[in-house]
């Protein structure tokens, strides 16, 4: 589907089901095993998700990058729904062999990579303290490595893009050949060190981007459901989800994530847009463009085990 082709009306909703930070002491409805993560899935795509953003964790919560574990949740996800999968690539160590290896293995539809290194922060205005502060770093090389196994795997790249040089800074990518245009990116608002939570910020970014992009907001904490009314008039797509944001608009903590995918969807439709299927959102974010690749990195591992 071209730009020309697109429906403007059409929104691509993503549920980011369950991030690293936040913890069943904050919201127990985080899952945990890739069996809860399915089922928040399941939930999800209920309410009308069509993409879903994976992080994997060990039953007590802590994050894991292990290839198995996130081969298992795939299992279990489409056991229950057709939803297209999207793995994260998030981490603050260098090595990003885990990383590579799940990406080949388990070829996802979308990977999500942070396009930059950045101070990432928590401050509490109660305690008058930072609760974490951290430099998330994401080298040229470090991208590049990852990038290279989406490429080789047939794994659409999602740009994760936390400030305006971070959506500035893929141009090098696309001179080496490594990315290829129409892009996907992710605007991510209101992380400390990163954008604000402003309008401007959006409107902002999709001016850098290349014209042609897909492009979805990403609103941190309670801000989250004004980012994502933003994004809604701007014609952007959205996401939603327990890693982004624990609370309903009315200040109610979420019990699933298909209470807050259910605000999204409802969202969308009250500003006269429409909720994209799942066979939409591919047609949306080209990833027909991607299969014969992932295809053809499938078929090794076919014939491995016969």
């Amino acid at each position: 589907m071209s730009a020309l082709d697109r429906d403007p009306d059409l929104t691509v909703i993503t549920c980011a089901v369950t991030g690293v930070l936040a913890n069943r002491k904050q919201c127990p409805g985080i899952p945990y095993t890739p069996v809860e993560i399915a089922e928040e899935t399941k939930r999800a795509y209920d309410a009308g998700a069509s993409v879903v953003h994976i992080h994997a964790r060990h039953p007590d919560g802590a994050p894991t990058y292990s290839p198995a574990v996130f081969a298992e949740i795939k299992s279990e996800i489409e056991s229950r729904c057709p939803i297209l999968l999207n793995f994260s690539t998030g981490t603050m160590f260098d090595d990003v062999s885990e990383q590579c290896q799940y990406l080949r293995e388990s070829r996802p539809h979308i990977g999500a990579l942070n396009m930059g290194t950045m101070n990432y922060a928590k401050y509490s205005e109660n305690r008058k303290a930072f609760v974490f502060d951290m430099v998330f770093p994401n080298t040229y090389e470090k991208i590049i490595k990852m990038l290279k196994a989406m490429n080789e795997a047939g794994v659409k790249p999602e740009l994760e893009c936390f400030d305006t040089g971070h959506t500035h800074g893929i141009w090098p990518l696309l001179d080496m050949g490594l990315l290829e245009e129409p892009l996907q990116f992710s605007f991510i608002l209101n992380v400390l060190g990163g954008v604000p939570p402003l309008l401007e910020s959006l409107q902002l970014q999709t001016k850098i981007m290349p014209r042609g992009s897909e492009w979805e907001v990403i609103g941190i904490s309670k801000c989250g459901w004004k980012m994502i009314g933003a994004a809604l008039v701007l014609g952007g797509n959205i996401r939603a989800g327990l890693e982004d944001n624990l609370y309903l608009p009315s200040g109610e903590m979420a019990r699933s994530n298909g209470d807050l995918i259910d605000v999204a969807a409802r969202m969308t439709r009250d500003v006269g847009r429409k909720v994209a299927t799942v066979e939409e959102a591919r047609k949306i974010l080209q990833l027909d463009r991607f299969e014969a690749k992932r295809a053809a990195a499938a078929a090794p591992a076919v014939e491995a085990r016969a």
